[in-house]
Protein backbone atom coordinates (compact mmCIF):
# COMPACT_ATOMS: atom_id res chain seq x y z
CA UNK A 1 0.00 0.00 0.00
CA UNK A 2 1.30 3.44 -0.91
CA UNK A 3 1.45 5.64 2.16
CA UNK A 4 0.78 9.30 1.29
CA UNK A 5 2.53 12.25 2.83
CA UNK A 6 -0.08 12.81 5.52
CA UNK A 7 1.18 15.79 7.49
CA UNK A 8 -1.68 18.07 6.36
CA UNK A 9 -4.25 15.31 6.91
CA UNK A 10 -3.43 14.76 10.58
CA UNK A 11 -6.15 17.08 11.86
CA UNK A 12 -8.23 14.00 12.68
CA UNK A 13 -5.30 12.31 14.39
CA UNK A 14 -6.03 8.68 13.68
CA UNK A 15 -5.80 8.35 9.91
CA UNK A 16 -5.89 4.71 8.95
CA UNK A 17 -2.63 4.68 6.98
CA UNK A 18 -0.66 5.68 10.07
CA UNK A 19 2.42 3.60 10.89
CA UNK A 20 1.48 3.80 14.58
CA UNK A 21 -1.95 2.37 13.81
CA UNK A 22 -0.41 -0.51 11.89
CA UNK A 23 1.99 -1.14 14.77
CA UNK A 24 -0.92 -1.22 17.23
CA UNK A 25 -2.89 -3.61 15.04
CA UNK A 26 0.09 -5.93 14.69
CA UNK A 27 0.26 -6.32 18.46
CA UNK A 28 -3.43 -6.43 19.39
CA UNK A 29 -5.54 -8.13 16.73
CA UNK A 30 -6.22 -11.87 16.62
CA UNK A 31 -6.75 -13.99 13.52
CA UNK A 32 -10.54 -13.72 13.71
CA UNK A 33 -10.37 -9.93 13.73
CA UNK A 34 -7.82 -9.84 10.89
CA UNK A 35 -10.13 -11.98 8.80
CA UNK A 36 -13.04 -9.58 9.41
CA UNK A 37 -10.87 -6.57 8.56
CA UNK A 38 -9.66 -8.24 5.36
CA UNK A 39 -13.26 -8.82 4.33
CA UNK A 40 -14.06 -5.18 5.13
CA UNK A 41 -11.15 -3.97 3.02
CA UNK A 42 -12.35 -6.05 0.06
CA UNK A 43 -15.97 -4.92 0.34
CA UNK A 44 -15.72 -1.15 0.77
CA UNK A 45 -14.15 1.75 -1.05
CA UNK A 46 -11.12 2.78 0.96
CA UNK A 47 -11.11 6.18 2.63
CA UNK A 48 -9.21 7.90 5.39
CA UNK A 49 -10.55 7.41 8.94
CA UNK A 50 -12.58 4.29 8.15
CA UNK A 51 -11.97 1.54 5.59
CA UNK A 52 -9.65 -0.28 6.16
CA UNK A 53 -10.86 -0.17 9.75
CA UNK A 54 -9.00 -0.25 13.05
CA UNK A 55 -10.85 -3.15 14.66
CA UNK A 56 -14.13 -5.08 14.52
CA UNK A 57 -16.99 -5.04 17.02
CA UNK A 58 -19.39 -7.72 18.09
CA UNK A 59 -21.34 -5.74 20.68
CA UNK A 60 -21.83 -2.48 22.54
CA UNK A 61 -23.62 -1.54 25.76
CA UNK A 62 -23.70 1.51 27.99
CA UNK A 63 -20.31 3.22 27.68
CA UNK A 64 -18.57 0.13 26.30
CA UNK A 65 -17.64 -1.26 22.91
CA UNK A 66 -17.01 -5.00 22.75
CA UNK A 67 -14.57 -6.01 20.04
CA UNK A 68 -14.39 -9.32 18.19
CA UNK A 69 -11.80 -10.59 20.68
CA UNK A 70 -14.22 -9.91 23.55
CA UNK A 71 -12.39 -6.89 24.98
CA UNK A 72 -14.52 -4.19 26.61
CA UNK A 73 -13.46 -0.68 25.64
CA UNK A 74 -14.74 2.54 27.21
CA UNK A 75 -15.84 4.67 24.28
CA UNK A 76 -15.01 8.36 24.65
CA UNK A 77 -15.39 8.92 20.89
CA UNK A 78 -18.65 7.39 19.68
CA UNK A 79 -18.82 9.80 16.74
CA UNK A 80 -20.59 12.02 19.32
CA UNK A 81 -23.75 9.95 18.83
CA UNK A 82 -23.87 8.18 22.19
CA UNK A 83 -25.21 10.70 24.70
CA UNK A 84 -27.47 8.07 26.27
CA UNK A 85 -24.93 5.30 25.80
CA UNK A 86 -25.24 2.25 23.61
CA UNK A 87 -28.42 0.18 23.53
CA UNK A 88 -30.30 2.17 26.15
CA UNK A 89 -33.26 -0.12 26.95
CA UNK A 90 -35.85 2.65 26.68
CA UNK A 91 -34.62 3.70 23.25
CA UNK A 92 -34.39 0.12 22.00
CA UNK A 93 -37.87 -0.68 23.30
CA UNK A 94 -39.33 2.42 21.66
CA UNK A 95 -37.92 1.33 18.30
CA UNK A 96 -39.20 -2.25 18.76
CA UNK A 97 -42.67 -0.99 19.62
CA UNK A 98 -42.69 1.34 16.61
CA UNK A 99 -41.57 -1.50 14.32
CA UNK A 100 -44.71 -3.39 15.24
CA UNK A 101 -46.98 -0.42 14.56
CA UNK A 102 -45.59 1.71 11.71
CA UNK A 103 -42.05 0.90 10.48
CA UNK A 104 -41.99 3.34 7.54
CA UNK A 105 -43.82 6.42 6.34
CA UNK A 106 -43.65 7.44 2.65
CA UNK A 107 -42.83 11.07 2.06
CA UNK A 108 -46.38 12.13 1.01
CA UNK A 109 -47.71 11.08 4.42
CA UNK A 110 -47.06 12.04 8.00
CA UNK A 111 -47.19 10.21 11.32
CA UNK A 112 -47.72 11.04 14.97
CA UNK A 113 -44.20 10.24 16.28
CA UNK A 114 -42.63 12.68 13.80
CA UNK A 115 -45.09 15.45 14.69
CA UNK A 116 -44.58 14.83 18.41
CA UNK A 117 -40.82 15.06 17.96
CA UNK A 118 -41.02 18.28 15.96
CA UNK A 119 -43.28 19.80 18.63
CA UNK A 120 -40.89 18.66 21.38
CA UNK A 121 -37.86 20.19 19.68
CA UNK A 122 -39.72 23.45 19.08
CA UNK A 123 -40.67 23.51 22.75
CA UNK A 124 -37.06 22.96 23.86
CA UNK A 125 -35.26 25.13 21.30
CA UNK A 126 -33.96 28.52 22.43
CA UNK A 127 -35.61 31.80 21.54
CA UNK A 128 -38.20 31.78 18.76
CA UNK A 129 -36.98 28.69 16.89
CA UNK A 130 -40.12 26.70 16.22
CA UNK A 131 -40.26 25.13 12.74
CA UNK A 132 -38.52 21.84 11.97
CA UNK A 133 -37.37 19.67 9.07
CA UNK A 134 -35.85 16.24 9.60
CA UNK A 135 -33.13 14.56 7.57
CA UNK A 136 -31.40 11.18 7.79
CA UNK A 137 -27.97 12.72 8.45
CA UNK A 138 -26.41 15.87 9.85
CA UNK A 139 -24.76 16.67 6.53
CA UNK A 140 -28.18 16.67 4.87
CA UNK A 141 -29.61 18.93 7.59
CA UNK A 142 -26.76 21.39 6.97
CA UNK A 143 -27.75 21.35 3.30
CA UNK A 144 -31.31 22.24 4.29
CA UNK A 145 -30.03 25.17 6.37
CA UNK A 146 -27.88 26.46 3.51
CA UNK A 147 -30.76 26.27 1.03
CA UNK A 148 -33.12 27.97 3.46
CA UNK A 149 -30.63 30.82 3.90
CA UNK A 150 -30.48 31.31 0.13
CA UNK A 151 -34.26 31.39 -0.20
CA UNK A 152 -34.63 33.75 2.75
CA UNK A 153 -31.92 36.25 1.80
CA UNK A 154 -31.65 35.75 -1.98
CA UNK A 155 -27.89 35.60 -1.41
CA UNK A 156 -25.55 32.66 -1.85
CA UNK A 157 -22.41 33.83 -0.02
CA UNK A 158 -21.53 32.39 3.37
CA UNK A 159 -18.91 33.00 6.05
CA UNK A 160 -17.61 30.08 8.07
CA UNK A 161 -14.46 29.13 9.98
CA UNK A 162 -11.27 27.40 8.98
CA UNK A 163 -10.81 24.20 10.92
CA UNK A 164 -14.54 23.61 11.27
CA UNK A 165 -16.46 20.52 10.16
CA UNK A 166 -20.07 20.59 8.95
CA UNK A 167 -20.36 17.31 7.08
CA UNK A 168 -18.77 15.46 4.16
CA UNK A 169 -20.97 16.31 1.15
CA UNK A 170 -19.77 18.88 -1.39
CA UNK A 171 -21.96 21.67 -0.03
CA UNK A 172 -20.97 20.90 3.57
CA UNK A 173 -17.23 20.74 2.85
CA UNK A 174 -17.49 24.02 0.97
CA UNK A 175 -18.46 25.79 4.17
CA UNK A 176 -16.32 23.43 6.26
CA UNK A 177 -12.67 24.15 6.81
CA UNK A 178 -10.75 20.87 7.22
CA UNK A 179 -8.21 20.02 4.52
CA UNK A 180 -8.86 16.30 4.87
CA UNK A 181 -12.36 16.73 3.43
CA UNK A 182 -11.88 19.47 0.82
CA UNK A 183 -8.37 19.32 -0.66
CA UNK A 184 -7.94 18.07 -4.22
CA UNK A 185 -11.61 18.16 -5.21
CA UNK A 186 -11.63 21.16 -7.51
CA UNK A 187 -14.20 23.97 -7.36
CA UNK A 188 -16.53 23.91 -4.37
CA UNK A 189 -19.58 26.12 -3.75
CA UNK A 190 -18.89 29.67 -4.95
CA UNK A 191 -19.05 32.38 -2.33
CA UNK A 192 -17.89 30.14 0.53
CA UNK A 193 -15.75 32.58 2.52
CA UNK A 194 -13.76 31.66 5.62
CA UNK A 195 -12.23 33.40 8.60
CA UNK A 196 -9.75 32.04 11.18
CA UNK A 197 -11.22 30.24 14.16
CA UNK A 198 -12.11 33.02 16.64
CA UNK A 199 -11.55 33.46 20.35
CA UNK A 200 -12.31 36.98 21.60
CA UNK A 201 -14.82 39.67 20.65
CA UNK A 202 -12.29 41.56 18.54
CA UNK A 203 -11.97 38.55 16.24
CA UNK A 204 -15.43 39.39 14.91
CA UNK A 205 -13.71 42.18 12.99
CA UNK A 206 -12.83 39.54 10.35
CA UNK A 207 -16.53 38.85 9.77
CA UNK A 208 -17.36 42.56 9.80
CA UNK A 209 -14.66 43.19 7.19
CA UNK A 210 -16.05 40.53 4.85
CA UNK A 211 -19.62 41.73 5.33
CA UNK A 212 -18.63 45.30 4.51
CA UNK A 213 -16.44 44.20 1.61
CA UNK A 214 -18.87 41.76 -0.01
CA UNK A 215 -22.15 43.48 0.82
CA UNK A 216 -24.24 40.39 0.10
CA UNK A 217 -23.44 37.73 2.69
CA UNK A 218 -26.41 35.39 3.15
CA UNK A 219 -25.35 33.48 6.24
CA UNK A 220 -22.71 32.92 8.87
CA UNK A 221 -22.49 29.22 9.69
CA UNK A 222 -20.47 27.97 12.65
CA UNK A 223 -20.22 25.60 15.54
CA UNK A 224 -20.82 27.65 18.70
CA UNK A 225 -17.85 25.69 20.07
CA UNK A 226 -15.48 23.79 17.81
CA UNK A 227 -16.31 20.24 18.79
CA UNK A 228 -13.10 18.60 17.62
CA UNK A 229 -10.84 20.70 19.83
CA UNK A 230 -13.36 21.85 22.48
CA UNK A 231 -12.44 25.43 21.63
CA UNK A 232 -15.13 28.01 22.43
CA UNK A 233 -15.07 31.70 21.44
CA UNK A 234 -16.16 34.16 24.08
CA UNK A 235 -19.83 35.01 24.60
CA UNK A 236 -18.98 38.58 23.61
CA UNK A 237 -17.76 37.29 20.24
CA UNK A 238 -21.05 35.54 19.49
CA UNK A 239 -23.06 38.56 20.63
CA UNK A 240 -21.07 40.69 18.21
CA UNK A 241 -21.62 38.22 15.36
CA UNK A 242 -25.36 38.19 16.13
CA UNK A 243 -25.40 41.99 15.90
CA UNK A 244 -23.47 41.94 12.61
CA UNK A 245 -25.83 39.41 11.06
CA UNK A 246 -28.85 41.51 12.03
CA UNK A 247 -27.26 44.69 10.70
CA UNK A 248 -26.29 43.13 7.34
CA UNK A 249 -29.40 41.01 6.79
CA UNK A 250 -27.57 37.69 7.10
CA UNK A 251 -28.76 34.58 8.90
CA UNK A 252 -26.80 33.03 11.77
CA UNK A 253 -26.72 29.22 11.51
CA UNK A 254 -25.39 27.22 14.44
CA UNK A 255 -24.23 23.67 13.80
CA UNK A 256 -24.79 21.73 17.03
CA UNK A 257 -24.82 18.31 15.41
CA UNK A 258 -22.21 16.87 17.83
CA UNK A 259 -22.78 19.33 20.70
CA UNK A 260 -26.52 19.49 21.27
CA UNK A 261 -28.67 17.25 23.47
CA UNK A 262 -26.88 18.04 26.72
CA UNK A 263 -23.27 17.30 25.82
CA UNK A 264 -21.98 20.65 27.10
CA UNK A 265 -24.04 20.87 30.29
CA UNK A 266 -26.86 22.77 28.57
CA UNK A 267 -29.34 21.14 26.25
CA UNK A 268 -28.05 23.35 23.42
CA UNK A 269 -24.48 24.64 23.42
CA UNK A 270 -25.48 28.12 22.25
CA UNK A 271 -27.32 28.61 25.55
CA UNK A 272 -23.91 29.07 27.21
CA UNK A 273 -23.39 32.23 25.17
CA UNK A 274 -26.85 33.78 25.40
CA UNK A 275 -27.15 33.95 21.60
CA UNK A 276 -30.00 32.45 19.58
CA UNK A 277 -29.32 31.66 15.92
CA UNK A 278 -31.83 31.97 13.11
CA UNK A 279 -31.32 28.31 12.27
CA UNK A 280 -30.08 25.53 14.56
CA UNK A 281 -28.96 22.13 13.29
CA UNK A 282 -28.75 19.04 15.51
CA UNK A 283 -28.11 15.37 14.81
CA UNK A 284 -25.82 12.47 15.75
CA UNK A 285 -27.14 11.57 19.23
CA UNK A 286 -30.70 12.59 18.34
CA UNK A 287 -31.46 9.01 17.31
CA UNK A 288 -30.16 7.59 20.58
CA UNK A 289 -27.19 5.88 18.96
CA UNK A 290 -29.71 3.53 17.30
CA UNK A 291 -31.32 5.38 14.39
CA UNK A 292 -29.78 8.03 12.07
CA UNK A 293 -31.61 11.34 12.43
CA UNK A 294 -30.89 15.07 12.24
CA UNK A 295 -33.05 18.17 12.45
CA UNK A 296 -32.98 21.72 11.15
CA UNK A 297 -34.85 24.08 13.48
CA UNK A 298 -35.69 27.59 12.26
CA UNK A 299 -37.70 30.68 13.12
CA UNK A 300 -41.33 30.51 12.03
CA UNK A 301 -40.95 33.55 9.77
CA UNK A 302 -38.37 31.60 7.74
CA UNK A 303 -41.11 29.22 6.59
CA UNK A 304 -40.96 30.92 3.17
CA UNK A 305 -40.43 28.13 0.62
CA UNK A 306 -43.66 26.08 0.46
CA UNK A 307 -43.26 25.64 -3.31
CA UNK A 308 -39.64 24.48 -3.11
CA UNK A 309 -37.97 21.31 -1.83
CA UNK A 310 -35.61 22.10 1.03
CA UNK A 311 -34.93 18.49 1.96
CA UNK A 312 -37.36 16.04 0.36
CA UNK A 313 -35.60 12.99 1.78
CA UNK A 314 -37.10 9.50 1.54
CA UNK A 315 -36.69 9.00 5.30
CA UNK A 316 -37.61 12.60 6.19
CA UNK A 317 -40.34 11.63 8.66
CA UNK A 318 -39.14 8.21 9.74
CA UNK A 319 -41.43 6.96 12.53
CA UNK A 320 -38.65 4.66 13.77
CA UNK A 321 -36.14 7.49 14.04
CA UNK A 322 -38.72 9.77 15.66
CA UNK A 323 -39.60 7.11 18.23
CA UNK A 324 -35.90 6.67 19.05
CA UNK A 325 -35.43 10.44 19.37
CA UNK A 326 -38.47 10.91 21.62
CA UNK A 327 -37.18 8.16 23.89
CA UNK A 328 -33.70 9.68 23.85
CA UNK A 329 -34.96 13.10 24.92
CA UNK A 330 -37.08 11.45 27.59
CA UNK A 331 -33.99 9.64 28.94
CA UNK A 332 -32.00 12.88 28.97
CA UNK A 333 -34.76 14.62 30.91
CA UNK A 334 -35.74 11.80 33.29
CA UNK A 335 -32.14 10.86 34.15
CA UNK A 336 -31.07 14.52 34.52
CA UNK A 337 -28.23 14.00 32.07
CA UNK A 338 -27.74 17.70 31.30
CA UNK A 339 -27.05 18.53 34.96
CA UNK A 340 -25.00 15.35 35.19
CA UNK A 341 -22.83 16.42 32.25
CA UNK A 342 -22.20 19.77 33.93
CA UNK A 343 -21.26 18.23 37.29
CA UNK A 344 -19.06 15.47 35.86
CA UNK A 345 -17.42 17.98 33.54
CA UNK A 346 -16.40 20.11 36.51
CA UNK A 347 -14.98 17.00 38.19
CA UNK A 348 -13.04 16.05 35.05
CA UNK A 349 -11.71 19.59 34.66
CA UNK A 350 -10.43 19.61 38.23
CA UNK A 351 -8.66 16.28 37.82
CA UNK A 352 -7.13 17.14 34.44
CA UNK A 353 -5.89 20.57 35.56
CA UNK A 354 -4.23 18.90 38.53
CA UNK A 355 -2.64 16.47 36.06
CA UNK A 356 -1.52 19.42 33.92
CA UNK A 357 0.54 20.73 36.85
CA UNK A 358 2.38 17.41 36.96
CA UNK A 359 2.82 16.79 33.21
CA UNK A 360 4.55 19.55 31.18
CA UNK A 361 3.36 17.85 27.98
CA UNK A 362 -0.17 19.13 28.71
CA UNK A 363 -0.36 22.72 27.46
CA UNK A 364 -4.10 23.29 27.92
CA UNK A 365 -7.23 21.68 29.31
CA UNK A 366 -10.59 22.75 27.89
CA UNK A 367 -13.85 21.42 29.32
CA UNK A 368 -17.49 22.31 28.74
CA UNK A 369 -19.77 19.71 30.27
CA UNK A 370 -18.66 16.33 28.99
CA UNK A 371 -16.84 17.79 26.01
CA UNK A 372 -13.20 17.55 27.06
CA UNK A 373 -10.04 18.58 25.22
CA UNK A 374 -6.48 17.96 26.44
CA UNK A 375 -3.92 19.75 24.29
CA UNK A 376 -0.37 18.42 24.12
CA UNK A 377 2.66 20.55 23.20
CA UNK A 378 6.39 20.13 23.36
CA UNK A 379 9.15 22.63 22.70
CA UNK A 380 6.67 25.33 21.75
CA UNK A 381 5.05 23.21 19.03
CA UNK A 382 2.34 20.61 18.65
CA UNK A 383 3.13 17.23 20.18
CA UNK A 384 1.44 15.32 17.37
CA UNK A 385 3.50 12.15 17.71
CA UNK A 386 2.95 12.01 21.45
CA UNK A 387 -0.80 12.56 21.03
CA UNK A 388 -1.09 9.67 18.61
CA UNK A 389 1.00 7.41 20.84
CA UNK A 390 -1.16 8.39 23.81
CA UNK A 391 -4.32 7.49 21.93
CA UNK A 392 -3.14 3.99 21.05
CA UNK A 393 -1.64 3.35 24.48
CA UNK A 394 -4.94 4.35 26.09
CA UNK A 395 -6.74 2.07 23.65
CA UNK A 396 -4.51 -0.79 24.75
CA UNK A 397 -5.65 -0.10 28.32
CA UNK A 398 -9.34 -0.07 27.37
CA UNK A 399 -10.11 3.58 26.57
CA UNK A 400 -11.01 4.86 23.10
CA UNK A 401 -11.03 8.53 22.06
CA UNK A 402 -9.93 10.58 19.07
CA UNK A 403 -7.10 13.02 18.44
CA UNK A 404 -8.07 16.34 16.81
CA UNK A 405 -5.97 19.02 15.15
CA UNK A 406 -2.99 16.69 15.52
CA UNK A 407 -2.39 17.27 19.22
CA UNK A 408 -5.70 17.50 21.12
CA UNK A 409 -6.99 14.43 22.96
CA UNK A 410 -10.74 14.81 22.48
CA UNK A 411 -12.75 12.98 25.13
CA UNK A 412 -16.52 12.69 24.60
CA UNK A 413 -17.94 10.12 27.03
CA UNK A 414 -21.61 9.11 27.08
CA UNK A 415 -23.63 11.30 29.43
CA UNK A 416 -24.81 8.20 31.29
CA UNK A 417 -21.28 7.47 32.51
CA UNK A 418 -20.83 6.98 36.25
CA UNK A 419 -18.34 9.01 38.25
CA UNK A 420 -16.38 5.80 38.95
CA UNK A 421 -16.18 4.99 35.24
CA UNK A 422 -15.09 8.55 34.44
CA UNK A 423 -12.39 8.35 37.10
CA UNK A 424 -11.18 5.03 35.70
CA UNK A 425 -10.83 6.61 32.27
CA UNK A 426 -9.03 9.68 33.64
CA UNK A 427 -6.69 7.36 35.54
CA UNK A 428 -5.72 5.76 32.23
CA UNK A 429 -5.12 9.14 30.60
CA UNK A 430 -2.99 10.24 33.56
CA UNK A 431 -0.90 7.04 33.59
CA UNK A 432 -0.21 7.25 29.86
CA UNK A 433 0.65 10.97 29.78
CA UNK A 434 2.95 10.65 32.79
CA UNK A 435 4.77 7.85 30.99
CA UNK A 436 5.13 9.94 27.82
Amino acid sequence: MNTPNDDHLRTEGDVNFSAVRQEWQAGHLNEKTRSILDADARAFLHQSLSTPCLNALEGCEGIYLIDSAGRRIMDFHGNSAHQVGYGHPRVVQAVKDQLDQLPFCPRRYTNEPSIQLADKLAEMAPGDLSKVLFAPAGTAAIGIALKLARYATRRHKTISMWGSFHGASLDAISVGGEALFRDGLGPLLPGSLHVPWPHEEQDAAEIERLMDQEGDIGAVIAEPMRCTTVDAPSAAYWRRVRTLCDAHGALLIFDEIPLGLGRTGRFFCCEHFGVTPDVLVIGKGLGGGVMPLAATIARADLDIAPDRALGHYTHEKSPLAAAAALATIDVIEQENLVARAHALGQHAASRLRHLQQQVPLISDVRVLGLAIGVELSRGGGKANAEAERAMYECLTRGLSFKVSDGNVLTLMPPLVISKAELDAALDIVGEVLRAL
